[in-house]
Formats: structure tokens, sequence, C-alpha cells
């Protein structure tokens, strides 16, 4: 029997991978990536780690960003070469910003084949550029595998996609080259024990801020700033304005419906005399004109998962954490509580199902352990808006803020849930350019709802200025750019519920539907 020189490395490599917390493998089917796919299964027939397939390159990237995302651990996706390696660019992006744990493993030619012409072959090596903490350009393996340098290639890539200084979290780039034989069926992964462990970690010396308690100072929130942020405001009595995937929006200093009380109450508004921010915020435009200002002092918070905030270079500190000298004024907090109190209560009931209706319902029918996941245009600031103070667990891609892999994202996340449901709200668009990911792994059972607000098109560009100036046909043809789909077709052809409630009981109904369900919610 023949071994493969390309086996014992995929054997190895997976096998380590899979004794550093690797617990998922996402891949795609192509035949230069064959060993590491043997490899894997052999690992998943053990219960070593699972193996999920997607046909499309792209959705399978975008799945195991949102896996890694829920879970928190690194997931490995391996593809074959060519065009395969070029379709994860998007989620390899959206990673890099919001430091998601993902080691992607693209099988390559022989490095001697670059450039002349061979099929499926392009340059891989540094294709993702700046993207992905370190990339690896691995000859093929031929005779003799140093398996030691297997052992540490593992090691080395777990540790920096989890983070290791001075490195924060995000993906790593192992390109690795095979020869024919491209795969045997010895050795087994499954038989196979590295030894592999993560290397000792060098802690960074952490940078305090001690700030004057008598500022009237407010929290920001940002996307992935976490329980710190919350921690941070209740522990000085600061009010927090926390954006829905902050993961920190709840408790009595989260100030609900701030972008209306920043847009509408000057005299508040202008008492703020110190913006301390956490994570990424990008979603009200209220909010960035609050960071930029000159006359106020801006202090940042370190990210390990989203890196550096600050767009208008005006930080007067940038730290890893902060403590308060002085008395902090507990009127500060009662005002800001006051003032979104009476800003809800004065807004009225439009009748029907309604953008903040429909917030209100999902965040009503998810209980703690479940999730939602919120897609990247128009939905997600209405829930900056409605969302209520409550702890469950939000997930939104806005490393870069694309509509793209919205589908898949949330059904990376739904695989993490065990059982519990994950609740995805998101425009007609954004599942329109999603809608391949909707198709079923009969091997995986979900509590999967997509929520779509289908407002016919691109409405979040009505917040444009060029709304007011461009004709209206034009605006709809090269914004707005709505389509007409038989939802109920879709859904059916994917294996989903189709569901479209007219009313509010008829919506909170189908919220309690367990299994694929596609819920169109027509405005």
């Amino acid at each position: 029997m023949i071994v493969a020189p390309s086996q014992v490395f995929a054997a190895n490599l997976m096998a380590a991978l899979s004794e550093l917390e690797v617990e998922d493998v996402f891949l795609s089917p192509g035949s230069r990536s064959q060993s590491l796919a043997i490899a894997a299964q052999q690992l998943h027939d053990v219960d070593r780690l699972t193996v999920r397939v997607r046909i499309d390159e792209r959705s399978m990237a975008f799945t195991a960003l949102g896996a890694a995302r829920a879970s928190g651990q690194p997931v490995a996706i391996i593809t074959t070469s060519g065009t395969a390696v070029a379709n994860l660019l998007p989620a390899v992006l959206e990673a890099h910003h919001s430091g998601v744990p993902m080691i992607v493993i693209t099988a390559d030619r022989p490095q001697e084949l670059r450039g002349l012409g061979a099929n499926q072959t392009t340059h891989q090596v540094g294709i993702f550029g700046e993207a992905v903490r370190f990339c690896e350009d691995v000859p093929a393996p031929e005779g003799d595998v140093d398996l030691d340098f297997v052992r540490l290639l593992a090691e080395r890539a777990v540790s920096t996609a989890m983070g290791d200084f001075p490195h924060r979290p995000g993906p790593v780039h192992l390109n690795i080259c095979f020869k024919e034989p491209l795969s045997s069926p010895s050795p087994d992964a499954a038989d196979i024990y590295t030894g592999a462990e993560f290397p000792e970690e060098t802690l960074p010396v952490p940078s305090f801020a001690v700030l004057d308690g008598e500022l009237n100072t407010v929290v920001i929130a940002g996307a992935e700033s976490g329980v710190l942020a919350l921690e941070t405001s209740e522990a000085f009595g600061w009010p927090v304005f926390a954006e829905p995937s902050s993961r920190c929006r709840y408790g009595a200093n989260s100030i609900v419906a701030y972008p209306a009380i920043l847009a509408e109450d000057e005299e508040l508004k202008a008492k703020i005399q110190r913006v301390v921010v956490y994570g990424k915020p990008t979603l009200s435009r209220e909010v960035q004109k609050l960071i930029a200002r000159q006359d106020i002092e801006l202090i940042v918070m370190k990210s390990e998962l989203t890196g550096l905030f600050n767009p208008y270079g005006n930080a007067a500190q940038i730290v890893d954490d902060l403590t308060v000298n002085g008395e902090v004024s507990s009127e500060w907090l009662a005002r800001w509580r006051v003032a979104s109190h009476n800003w809800i209560s004065a807004q009225a009931y439009e009748a029907g199902l309604t953008r903040r209706k429909v917030i209100e319902l999902v965040y009503q029918a998810s209980q703690l352990d479940d999730s939602i996941a919120l897609g990247a245009s128009r939905m997600i600031r209405e829930a900056d808006v409605w969302a209520p103070s409550k702890a469950v667990q939000v997930f939104a891609n806005r490393g870069l803020s694309g509509i793209d892999g919205t589908v898949a994202t949330a059904t990376g996340i739904a695989l993490r849930a065990e059982g519990a449901f994950t609740r995805a709200i998101i425009g007609d668009l954004t599942l329109i350019h999603d809608a391949s990911s909707m198709i079923e792994d009969p091997e995986e059972t979900l509590n999967l709802q997509l929520i779509m607000v289908n407002d016919q098109g691109g409405s979040i560009f009505e917040n444009l200025e060029l709304f007011q100036t461009v004709e209206t046909g034009t605006f709809d043809r090269i914004f707005r750019a709505g389509q007409k789909i038989d939802y109920w077709s879709l859904a059916n052809a994917y294996g989903f519920v189709y569901i479209a409630p007219a009313n509010e009981q008829e919506l909170t109904e189908a919220l309690a539907t367990p299994g694929r369900v596609l819920i169109e919610v027509k405005l």
C-alpha cells in the first residue's frame, strides 16, 4: 500500500488542530485538498472534531465565521486551489476586522507550476493581504515528512488565530502545496496524537487612565464591546450607549433610544464632557458626531477583537483599563434615564406590523439562551433605537458592515446554539444576496428563523442626502434595487417553512415555530 506524503502531512496537521481546541472544520469539496478532507472526516468519525460540508466556498466561510463568532473558538476552513480561495476573501476580511479566530487552509499546486499557465493555479500566497495574521506557504510534502514542523505549524496557527501577543484574534492562512499522489487510505488521522500544545504566552503590560470623576461622562459600547463596557458604566455610575451587537445592552445604566436623544436633546448632549469608547461603534451618525467633537475628552479602550478605533484622530488616551478619582454625580445618569423614558413614552405606535414592532416582538420572544443575528442594513439601525434592554446574545457582522454572508453567518451561529433559537432579522436584499446559503445539510438540525422585513429594496438609502435630489425613478433603479421574488417558492426550494404574518399575533406565533423558517414581514 502506497502511503502518500500528502496524507501523512494532512493527517498530522488535522490531528494536531483537533488537540488545540479546534472543534469545527468547514470544507468545500475539491481535488487538490482531498488529503485534508479525508483526514478531517477520519477525526469526525471518532468525534474528535465535527466536519461540515458546503458546496459554495463563500457561503462556507461565512458559516464558519458565524460558528467561531458564537463559540469564541477557532474554526478551520479547507478549500481546493484557484477561485475557491478567492471566494473566502469577504469572510476573511470580516474576521480580520472583528477579531474572529479562523484557520484558513488552502490547497495549492506545487510551487514550480506557478506563473506557467497550469490549470487551476494562481498566486494564492498573499491573496488575503494584511487581513490575515500570517500566511505560511508550505512546499509540497515529499519523502519523510517533518512531523515536528507540522505540529509547530498547527500550534502557531491556533495560538496566533486566538490572539497571542502582539496579535489580536483573527484569521491565519496556511497555503499547502500538494503533489500526486494527492491522498492515500493511511495513515488514519484518528490514530494520531501529536502532543500539540499551546506555547507559553507573553502578556503585555497594561496601560491605565486615571480620570476625573467630576466630568460628565458617557460610555459608548460599539460592536464586540462585551461586558467590560457595562461593568465600567455600572462601576462609575455612567450612562452607556450600547449598540445591539455590543453584547452589553442591558442593565439599569443602558440608555435605550440614545440615538434619538442625541439628535433631539441639544441641551443634554451639550453637557457631555467625556466619552469612553469600547469596541467599534458604527451605527449612528449622532454618535460619530459626538466622538468627533473637539471639546470633549475622548478615551478609547483597546479592543483585542476590533483593533484600533480612533477615526478622527482626537483620542486623548488609548488604554487597556481606567479608574476614577473623585465623586461621580448620580444626577447625570438619572437625567439620561429620564430622557430615554420620556422619549420612548412619547412615540405613538403605528398600526400594523412596523419595523419597531418586529424588533420588539423578536426580542420579546428570545430567551437568554437564544441568539439574534442582525443584518448590516436598515434593521440593525432600527434595533439601535427600539431594541429593549435585555441580556440576549446579539450578533452582527460589523467588522466591515457588509450585507454579504448574513444568512450563512446566522447558520453558523445556529450550529453552536444546541437547540436554542437563532433569529436573524434581515432585509429582502440581504436575504436575496445570500439565498444560496439556505441550502440544507440533512445532518444538521437547526432552529433557524430568517425574519425578512420586505420593504421592496434598499430603503436604508433613503437616509442619504441624495434621496431628496435624485429623481424617483433613478433612485429606485440604482439604489433601492427592489426585486420581485416569490418567497414562498424560494423557501420551499430550500426546505424552509414559509410564514407571512399579517399581524402581531401571527408574528408572535411564527416566532415560536421550530426548525428552519422563513418569516416574510411585508411592509
